[in-house]
């Protein structure tokens, strides 16, 4: 193990299990879909797509579990993850049902109005095929996302590797991103808590961390997490940076960069893959941190929820280029 808690990225790749989705995006402000609009699309979508293709950009080693159709949505997610390095051997190929997809306005005040096709497409349809089984025993790392629980066949997978991945002496992080909705469910909420006191890392946004933690107040709840099993807690903040909490008492702030948004999708994703990734290939929290931040801000800076990810190259160019937002 590194010293930060995470299986170093010689053990195997980071992997993560869930949704593969197209975006389809309005080109004007306004409010739902309730006239025709122009849209333009497809992107490769999906929380766990888009972290993982960020991890494999970056130079982590990478892939995902996963299920599309056979479609053309289907072959454009395939085609764009398996371009920028990511493993897609696990991800399988259903006749019956079309790829997953998200359709996405945007509001004048920036909030924005989806239509999904999840529950009944092919992301709903994942399963622990052979294929995922022999990915999963060669993995050093699994990174949860919590939208992960809102697709039932998705658990006994997580539960799998696990198993498989922590018996070889890799390790696991956790992004509690999660509607409150499914939290209300027993079930739910009791494998929420599951993760949680098992995560190595914990990388929440905002208030997901007192969700995380059970508790508010922030050094309330970064306390509680490390009563638990985490050994780093890295909160995402948006536009005022981030934060790295350590077991050891450490605390490291990054400043944000300074850009303009143009599409959030994804910027958390990407945050979250760069930093796995930067962390298991050994860097320390000061400059994983840091790449964390350029991903997150460069992906904003292009339409489309994984248009901006960045290689190493592109993010160290972009660092150099872009000024840091004060506090």
């Amino acid at each position: 193990m590194t010293s930060n808690g995470l299986a170093p990225d010689a053990l195997g790749p980071t992997i993560t299990i869930g949704e593969i989705l197209v975006e389809i995006m309005a080109t004007d402000r306004g409010t739902g879909f309730l006239e025709p609009i122009t849209l333009i699309g497809p992107y490769p979508s999906g929380a766990p797509a888009i972290f993982i293709d960020q991890c494999a950009r970056i130079g982590g080693a990478a892939g995902i579990i996963a299920c599309v159709g056979d479609d053309d949505f289907g072959r454009v997610n395939v085609a764009r993850l398996r371009a920028d390095g990511a493993d897609v051997s696990a991800i399988s190929i259903s006749a019956e049902f079309p790829t997953g997809s998200a359709f996405v306005r945007y509001r004048t005040d920036g909030t924005r109005d989806f239509v999904f096709n999840i529950a009944r497409s092919a992301a709903a349809q994942i399963d622990l095929s052979a294929a995922a089984r022999a990915l999963i025993a060669r993995s050093g790392h699994l990174h949860v996302m919590g939208t992960a629980l809102a697709i039932s066949g998705t658990i006994e997978i997580i539960e799998h590797a696990i198993a498989a991945i922590k018996a070889r002496g890799g390790s696991i992080s956790f992004d509690p991103n999660v509607r409150k909705e499914l939290l209300g469910q027993s079930e739910t909420r009791a494998r929420f808590a599951s993760l949680v006191d098992i995560a190595d890392l914990i990388l929440p946004s905002g208030d997901e961390l007192f969700v995380a933690a059970g508790v508010t107040g922030e050094s309330e709840a970064v306390r509680a997490l490390f009563a638990r099993n985490a050994s780093e807690v890295a909160l995402k903040r948006g536009a005022k940076g981030s934060t790295v909490f350590t077991r050891d008492g450490r605390r490291i702030d990054c400043p944000a960069f300074a850009v303009e948004e143009i599409d959030p999708t994804g910027a958390g994703d990407c945050f979250g893959g760069a930093y796995v990734a930067c962390r298991r290939l050994g860097m320390p929290i000061e400059q994983a941190l840091t790449y964390a931040n350029a991903a997150g801000a460069r992906n904003v800076t292009a339409k489309g929820p994984m248009e901006g990810a960045g290689t190493r190259a592109e993010l160290d160019a972009f660092i150099a280029m872009t000024p840091g937002r004060s506090r």
